[in-house]
Formats: structure tokens, C-alpha cells, sequence
């Protein structure tokens, strides 16, 4: 079958072909070859990111004024699918570039803008952003974290933050990490605001990097915050009450983010499969040539042409300001499931090896299975599709 294009990547300069290019030889020379040793350390080396930005590769979508690569999200999802390609769930660029950068970048001030996002391009900063806690997963008005505004003697104001967070992605190395906090404990959505908490703060300390059962490179940690005490300038957006807003407006973002790596996994993970069952060999003669493997590889390849050919509609819907809440809500479940069905079967077709660690498609497909869960489980994201559904006339 032909290499398919992505209509996307058409550019009449060819900058997105570059900035591939750049991308894959990053990937293959500063992610590849320490894959294990990310694993072990639980964290990526904190040098990769200082690297990444110094090639530019880092808040790529970001305006050139604040230090970013002034592109759209096709050159932040080139750079999502080059890592997914060398087999890498490790580092959490996906989540700094396209997500923490865009709260700031979208709701910040102009100081904000100019505090942080420079040193999130250049990767002096490493962002997270922290939502889930013990208690509260996908049901976000019901956070407990309280940011209590304090007048100190001086008349300067300031947030006490108290509180705690849970599964949050890059927390063990983050510098700067957005918190969803409830600033009126009296109301539900309207009660809830986002503030900038910068991890040398006061008070806030890191608990365990958690041990999960896929995605064992990322530095995946718990949140502690203990009277901690930050500006009131540190708030996001004009007033408090608006982070509800805030979330759904850059949750769709973060969805489709899930969904760029999902089919990139699927790609790779049929490309690992194709080779195993042609190198290997059963009963005189290659895997390939049982009808169940050829019968299997066809809805693998098909599984990922669909897959591909939506969210390639949908990133260029997202270029041009038009992709709605439901539709990348339909990519994100379509997406995360069909890669799990994807790596399982190509797991299955690997035999005992595929069960082996140190093949690629066992690490895939523990890796992969956090993709319903994580941005919206499954289950949200169809609420969230039903929702649109027209009612019968």
C-alpha cells in the first residue's frame, strides 16, 4: 500500500517536511536510544528538554513574540507523531507545548505571557497542569484544592493554596505547574479557578512519582500544597470563577493531542508487526504466509487508515478554528480504542514475544491503554457525543 500524505502537511515551502526531518533526527538520536534508561529513572533527563528547545521544537504553536515557533497545531502534532514513531511515551512535550503553554498563552497576562512562555520554548521551564485529584478524576466542579485570598500586613494579596493532586503528567520535573483550584468553595463550576503555581513556592512539595503499568518513563507524580503562597496576579484570566471556562475551552486541544498519538501508535505498531511476521517463521515457512495473519494485518491496515483519515480532518479543522467539542470528542473514543484493539492484535500475531517487554508492541500496548482514561474517559467522551445528537422531529 502507498504512503498516504496527510493533507496537512502540504505547504508551499516545504516547512513542514523540515521541521519533520528535524523532528525524526531528534527523536532517533536523543529519545531512541534512551528509552530504558527513561524507564528506569522514571523521568526523562532533564537535558532533553534544554536540547529540544534549542533546536526550536518546543512550544511550536506559540506566537514568535513569546519565544515559540509561531506555527500552527500541524507542527506541534509532527513532532507528537515523530515520538510516538520511535516508540517513546516517556516524554511529556505533548502536554508542555500544546496544553500548559495554551492556558497561559490564551488566558495569561501580558507580564504572565512574557514570564513564562520564553521559558517554556526554551525549555528552561518545564509545565504541567494539575486537575485529577485522590478523590476527583473526570468530575472536575467537585475539586477540592481551596486557594483562599489573604490581604498580609502591607495590604499586599495573595492565594493560601491547600490541597492535593494526583496522576500529573511531567510533575516530578515541573517548574511551573497550572492548578485547578476552587476559590469559592460555595459553588460548583463557578467556583473554580486556574492559578499559575510556580514549584518553588512555599509550601508546595512533590509526593511519589507513581508506578503505573504503561508509560513507566513518564514522571507521572503526586502534588502537595501546604499554605502555599503565591500573588494574586498569579490568577488566570480577568476574575476568579472562570476556570471551568478556561478547561472546556482547552480541553478539545488536549483530546485531540490523545488522539494525534494514537494513530501514530497504531502506524508503528503495524509497521513492528509487518516486519515480525515476515522474519519469523512457523511450521517451514514465515508467519505471513498463514491466511489468519494476512486476514489480521488487513483489518490492522484498515483500523488505521480510518483512524488517520479522521484525524487528519481533524487537525486541519483544528488549523482553521473550525473543529467542534463533539467531533474531537469522537476522535479521541474512536481513536484510544481502536489503538488498544490495534496493539492487541498485533501483540497477539508477536505470539510470547509480544508478551516480552523488550519487544516494542508489548511496551505500546500497556502504554496505550491509559488513552480512554487520561483527556476524558471513554465514557465521557460519549455523554459528551450523545449530548450533540439531534432529537427526532
Amino acid at each position: 500500500m502507498p504512503a498516504r500524505r496527510s493533507p496537512w502537511m502540504n505547504s508551499a515551502d516545504g516547512e513542514l517536511d523540515d521541521l519533520r526531518d528535524l523532528a525524526r533526527t531528534f527523536c532517533e538520536k536523543e529519545i531512541k536510544p534512551n528509552i530504558e534508561d527513561f524507564i528506569a529513572n522514571k523521568q526523562v533527563d532533564r537535558e532533553l528538554w534544554t536540547k529540544a528547545g534549542e533546536l526550536g521544537l518546543l512550544c511550536l504553536s506559540i506566537p514568535e513574540e513569546y519565544g515559540g515557533g509561531g506555527g500552527t497545531f500541524a507542527h506541534e502534532a509532527i513532532v507528537i507523531e515523530e515520538q510516538a514513531y520511535v516508540g517513546d511515551s516517556s516524554w511529556g512535550a505533548s502536554l508542555h507545548s500544546g496544553i500548559v503553554a495554551h492556558y497561559i498563552l490564551a488566558y495569561g497576562t501580558e507580564e504572565q505571557k512574557h514570564e513564562w512562555l520564553p521559558k517554556l520554548a526554551s525549555g528552561e521551564a518545564v509545565g504541567a497542569i494539575a486537575m485529577t485529584e485522590p478523590g476527583t478524576g473526570s468530575d472536575l466542579q467537585s475539586v477540592k484544592t481551596k486557594a483562599t485570598k489573604i490581604q498580609d500586613g502591607q495590604g499586599d494579596q495573595f492565594y493560601l493554596i491547600n490541597g492535593s493532586k494526583t496522576f500529573i503528567t511531567n510533575g516530578a520535573q515541573a517548574d511551573v505547574v497550572i492548578t485547578v483550584v476552587k476559590t469559592n468553595p460555595e459553588e460548583a463550576a463557578a467556583g473554580i479557578s486556574l492559578i499559575i503555581v510556580p514549584t518553588d513556592a512555599p509550601g508546595f512539595s512533590r509526593g511519589r512519582v507513581l508506578d503505573k503499568i504503561g508509560m513507566k518513563g513518564q514522571d507521572t507524580a503526586e502534588l502537595v500544597y501546604e499554605d502555599v503562597r503565591v500573588p494574586v496576579t498569579n490568577l488566570l484570566g480577568s476574575e476568579e470563577g472562570q476556570g471551568f471556562i478556561q478547561l472546556m475551552q482547552q480541553l478539545p486541544q488536549e483530546r485531540l493531542i490523545v488522539a494525534v498519538s494514537n494513530v501514530a501508535a497504531m502506524e508503528i505498531c503495524m509497521d513492528e508487526t509487518m516486519r515480525y511476521v515476515h522474519d519469523r517463521h512457523a511450521f517451514g515457512r514465515p508467519i505471513w504466509g498463514f491466511q489468519n495473519t494476512k486476514f489480521k494485518m488487513a483489518e490492522i491496515a484498515t483500523e488505521a487508515r480510518v483512524a488517520r483519515s479522521f484525524v487528519d480532518e481533524c487537525i486541519q479543522l483544528h488549523v482553521e478554528g473550525q473543529l467542534d467539542i463533539p467531533t474531537v470528542a469522537m476522535a479521541k473514543l474512536w481513536c484510544s480504542e481502536r489503538a488498544q484493539k490495534v496493539a492487541d492484535m498485533c501483540l497477539q500475531l508477536h505470539g510470547g514475544y509480544g508478551y516480552m517487554n523488550e519487544y516494542p508492541i508489548a511496551r505500546a500496548w500497556a502504554d496505550l491503554r491509559v488513552s480512554q482514561i487520561y483527556a476524558g474517559t471513554s465514557e465521557i467522551m460519549k455523554e459528551i457525543i450523545a449530548r450533540s445528537l439531534p432529537a427526532p422531529a
